[in-house]
């Protein structure tokens, strides 16, 4: 009787697995509608295995390092060992596809999100304005002041004056190219007074919260072997919801438009040249992007889980 039985339950396992295996191989309903969609809206469906694991680390890694925040060579030197990995990671994936590289403007086409980036002194200078500021410094007769490059001491002063005792804190960080248009639009919140309270007797906030999203917007254009030209044409703001506008001046803010472009011809220091910069897209799939700087830093963006619209 209980050999009857071991072998009508191991005929009955024996089916499950194969009806397992056979929802495995073919796709259940529920799921396989979402996968021909992704698969149908990919730009390029030729991710390996390896690559996939190497993403999900990157990803891990910018959740760790708070985008790259965590690591401040100005208040110390703790994580820069994760950020030594970080960047080993993202240049592990680069090996892994040499050939992902864009040809055309449309591939870059949409929204994408900042999630890690190993340059130190602010994950704000993926914008073209301050990477513009980097470039500038080329030009300049000595390039260096005790040994230190002076763009890197430019940002760690403006990083010292803006975010000093939680002054100023920054959000999203966002970019989305227009092929149509050939603009690059670069977005990052910034919330000011985040957090202001008389230390240890403190219950409660000083003053408000403000802030927004700065915008820059810059012409661009998709060069050989990934080479991203852009020029900076003006900056603007956008209220982000949830947050207020700067006291007093109200929704008026919104509606300004600083010339960024012409102003910068304008200064003697600039000597007439215009606003640009470049950036080289290393690495380019469906949802992920990856950029570097002049000086060898990167910049990770994937596709936005929750799309932000903007309206110029």
């Amino acid at each position: 009787m209980k050999s009857l039985q071991f072998l009508f339950i191991t005929i009955i396992l024996f089916k499950g697995c194969g009806a397992l295996q056979s929802a495995y191989r073919s796709g259940s309903k529920c799921s396989s509608a979402p996968l021909k969609t992704m698969v149908a809206e990919s730009i390029f469906d030729t991710t390996s295995t390896s690559e996939q694991q190497t993403k999900t680390q990157i990803l891990q890694l910018g959740a760790a390092l708070d985008r790259g925040q965590a690591y401040n060579p100005t208040s110390g030197e703790y994580y820069k060992e994760t950020m030594d990995v970080a960047r080993a990671k993202i240049e592990e994936l680069l090996e892994q596809s040499p050939d992902k590289i864009p040809t055309k403007l449309e591939d870059l086409e949409g929204e994408w999100e900042l999630v890690l980036s190993t340059v130190p002194h602010g994950i704000f200078r993926s914008s073209p304005f301050f990477l513009a500021i980097q470039e500038s410094y080329e030009y300049a007769e000595e390039k260096e002041m005790n040994g230190e490059p002076k763009a890197n001491l430019f940002f760690r002063l403006h990083e010292l004056q803006t975010c000093s005792w939680g002054t100023s804190k920054i959000g999203r960080v966002a970019q989305r190219i227009d092929p149509t248009k050939k603009y690059l639009y670069s977005e990052f919140d910034t919330s000011i007074f985040s957090l202001t309270v008389i230390p240890i007797l403190g219950w409660f906030k000083l003053l408000p919260t403000f802030g927004g999203c700065v915008v820059t917007a810059s012409k661009c254009e998709l060069e050989e072997d990934g080479k991203l030209s852009m020029e900076v044409d003006f900056t603007t703001s956008r209220k982000v919801p949830g947050l207020k506008g700067l006291p007093l001046i109200g929704d008026y803010v919104w509606k300004i438009n600083v010339p960024v472009g012409a102003i910068w011809k304008l200064l003697p220091w600039n000597k007439g040249r215009a606003a640009t910069c470049k950036v080289f897209v290393k690495y380019l799939d469906k949802d992920f992007r990856i950029v570097q700087d002049i000086d060898g830093e990167y910049f990770v963006y994937t596709r936005p889980v929750v799309p932000r619209p903007l309206e110029i």
